[in-house]
């Protein structure tokens, strides 16, 4: 019977030449195919010979390295579930979830072996080790003398292969428990949909850019590559200039948009340059048409934007393949194949084309279940089957999905629904606007009204008013915000998402 373990699958793909270079960094090292597999050998006996109980988390909080990807394929590789944690979480965060996952190893970056290593002692974890990202640390030391050689564990589809904690806007954090069969389909699915090329066809060349403790780096960028047999140009940090750089010995690039708007700002980058590339991709943050256009017009490509979130790796993408349809700025695309995607009303009734409501997904992707919160896990599914992913948005006649905000974003005020991203968008068309923000706060009269929170143009003069005074000559008076301001800057986690939460309580006390 074929092993369910996804480290499995991603070994049988691994090139006949295991010599080939798999993975050239920024700073001038190359990693063989034989490389990655003998390094995450070493590292799989390494955890083994911990004695560790069947199931343990490995939770790993490291700067990006090579060997950071290789102790996540360790990790599968020995049948244990890998736990990746944002390199910006504090003390508070840490100590909450290594409190709340329990893992039995712990890494984390040398210079917070201190405070780390206190936190997860006190809970109960037995095995703490560092690891930095110029290849030093007490887990390559101590791997150093393992065995190159493994037999990979056998799972089944339906075990836990890793945890991700949701960002958690509202409330704590909540682990999303994803197997080895969610990601495995998923790579699967977006190997064909996405195109990507074998080596008989010229093979496929990935710049990774993004952080590797969210699914958009660690899954669908390193899945992709490593399932499809293809080298990776690895960015430990993301630099624009080295990018551009590299972009004529590669083929495909993914980037949240704050990357897309940085590369556009790069001097070097233009249609020579990209010359080779066959495919850009943006998610994890809503995209402005203007950065989608601009894009299109500086290289010659269409970005393509996908749609997907912890719980269920991607579920829907705009298509590769121009016979499908094409690429539309401001949707994130079509259902990918075998994934469900509907939109209910708040009735649990499914709306019709064009009408706005909860966004709900079944498939082969989406995770188990919260860890160990069976409650709100039975919450987030219907009766029959479907999560609810939080998310509002609309289908079209021709199945393109729009997001249209979150539902913890929506703002009710005076009774009318209020979309924030509709709002955004006519605010981001006005001259001299780059990007905003619409939050909802308390209101005596109204119980919510919205704010919002502008950032200019370089060199361009906003005024709050005049904002304001645009939006009542388009826009139905419920909907204008009753207040507005113009910042330097929105705040953003580290995948370039702004956080609402943290508007919304630095303006929460403005009419109450």
């Amino acid at each position: 019977m074929k092993n369910g373990n996804l480290f499995a699958t991603l070994r049988d793909a691994f090139p006949a030449d295991l010599k080939a270079i798999a993975v050239e960094t920024d700073n001038g090292l190359n990693y063989s195919w034989q490389d990655i597999d003998r390094a995450t050998a070493m590292l799989a006996n390494l955890l083994e010979s911990l004695n560790l109980p069947s199931g343990a988390r490995i939770a790993v909080q490291v700067e990006k390295s090579v060997e950071a990807m290789l102790l996540y394929l360790a990790t599968l590789r020995a049948g244990y579930v890998f736990l990746p944690l944002n390199t910006a979480y504090q003390s508070a965060e840490i100590d909450y979830f290594i409190g709340n996952a329990e893992p039995a190893v712990v890494v984390c970056s040398s210079k917070n072996f201190g405070w780390v290593s206190k936190i997860a002692f006190n809970a109960g974890t037995q095995n703490v080790f560092t690891l930095d990202d110029d290849r030093t640390g007490s887990l390559v030391q101590r791997a150093a003398h393992c065995s190159d050689q493994h037999t990979v564990a056998v799972r089944q589809a339906d075990d836990l292969a890793a945890i991700l904690y949701t960002s958690g806007t509202t409330g704590r954090s909540k682990g999303a428990m994803l197997t080895h069969g969610n990601m495995l389909s998923n790579a699967l699915v977006l190997k064909d949909y996405w195109g990507w090329r074998t080596r008989e066809q010229g093979g496929d060349v990935l710049i990774h850019a993004l952080p590797i403790f969210h699914v958009h780096g660690l899954f669908v960028a390193l899945h992709g590559a490593l399932i499809n047999g293809s080298k990776m140009i690895w960015c430990a940090k993301f630099d624009p200039k080295f990018v551009v750089s590299k972009m004529p010995e590669a083929t495909i690039f993914m980037g949240v948009p704050t990357l897309y708007v940085r590369l556009l700002s790069e001097p070097g980058l233009d249609k020579h340059v990209v010359r080779n590339m066959r495919l850009f991709v943006a998610g994890s943050a809503p995209l402005l048409i203007e950065t989608f256009n601009q894009w299109q017009q500086t290289t010659g490509h269409t970005i393509l934007e996908r749609y997907g979130m912890s719980e269920t790796t991607m579920l829907t993408s705009n298509p590769y393949d121009l016979s499908q349809g094409e690429r539309r700025g401001g949707t994130v695309g079509f259902a990918l194949p075998g994934v469900q995607v509907r939109v209910q009303g708040d009735d649990g009734k499914a709306l019709g084309t064009n009408e706005i409501g909860g966004i709900e997904v079944k498939g082969p992707n989406v995770f188990k279940a919260y860890w160990r919160m069976p409650e709100k896990s039975a919450e987030e599914f219907t009766e029959d089957g479907f999560f609810k992913t939080g998310d509002i948005g609309k289908i079209d006649q021709s199945g393109y999905i729009t997001i249209v905000g979150r539902s913890k974003d929506l703002i009710i005020s005076g009774g009318y629904n209020v979309y924030p991203a509709e709002i955004e968008g006519y605010i981001n068309e006005l001259p001299g606007v780059a990007e905003s923000a619409l939050v909802g706060v308390p209101h005596p009269d109204f119980g919510e009204v919205g704010v919002a929170v502008v950032i200019a143009k370089p060199n361009a003069l906003l005024k709050a008013d005049t904002i304001v005074a645009a939006l009542k000559s388009t826009l139905a008076n419920f909907k204008i915000p009753k207040q507005c301001f113009v910042l330097p800057e929105l705040p953003r986690n580290t995948m370039g998402k702004v956080q609402k939460n943290l508007l919304r309580e630095q303006y929460k006390s403005l009419f109450t």
